[in-house]
């Protein structure tokens, strides 16, 4: 799980039990995305929450996750 830290000390994430991040301080926790199949059957993702692009289309949900955490992970930087 990859924590990134600003100088003001908010910490961003891609949300994960993997550990109680609560422990950390007050959580706010947001959905970045809505990851939705379109009328044919290809999915796609739609980062329009945190003001993103909206990716794909993809054969199938796994690929549009997947890219959807590569965005996310690449936005936290």
């Amino acid at each position: 799980m990859e924590l990134v830290i600003d100088t003001g000390g908010t910490i961003r994430c891609v949300y994960s039990e993997m550990i109680d991040l609560a422990e950390l301080g007050k959580l706010t926790i947001r959905r970045a995305s809505h990851v939705e199949p379109d009328a044919s059957g290809k999915w796609w993702a739609d980062m329009a929450p945190v003001h993103g692009p909206m990716l794909g289309p993809f054969k199938g949900r796994h690929n549009a996750l997947a890219a959807e955490r590569e965005w996310i992970e690449a936005s936290l930087v």
